[in-house]
């Protein structure tokens, strides 16, 4: 039986700037779940402006950035606009249904072959 990847990790394009000044990139995203999705939509900020549900949504889903270990929703509203699309893009990759995978080639035989998308820059 295959074990299911519920965590991955990442590393945002630009980073987080913390208030030291601290670049914060290398973080883990884990899968949602209904709760992720279902009650964010109750809060406040949400219901007065749907736009915040992704902020909402990825402050629950991304679990680490760097050494940041409690993603809040403030943090999340901090990251620059293509950090945002980056997790927003990765969310929906990771939780589709489908396994998202890469097309890659063999530099030494020349095979094309699939395997996961990695979306940390460490192989």
């Amino acid at each position: 039986m295959d074990e299911l990847i519920t965590e991955f990790e990442f590393d945002l394009p630009r980073g987080y700037v913390d208030e030291s000044g601290e670049v914060h990139k290398h973080g883990t995203m884990r899968l949602a779940t209904a709760a992720d999705e279902i009650l964010p939509l109750r809060d406040p900020r949400v219901v007065s402006n749907p736009g915040y549900l992704t902020i909402i949504l990825l402050s629950r889903v991304v679990t680490s950035l760097g050494s940041i270990q409690h993603i809040r929703p403030n943090t999340i509203e901090k990251l620059f606009s293509a950090d945002l699309a980056f997790l927003q893009d990765m969310y929906q990759r990771i939780n589709a249904l489908e396994e998202q995978t890469e097309t890659c080639v063999c530099p030494e035989c020349g095979n094309k072959f699939e395997k996961p998308i990695n979306f940390s820059r460490a192989e």
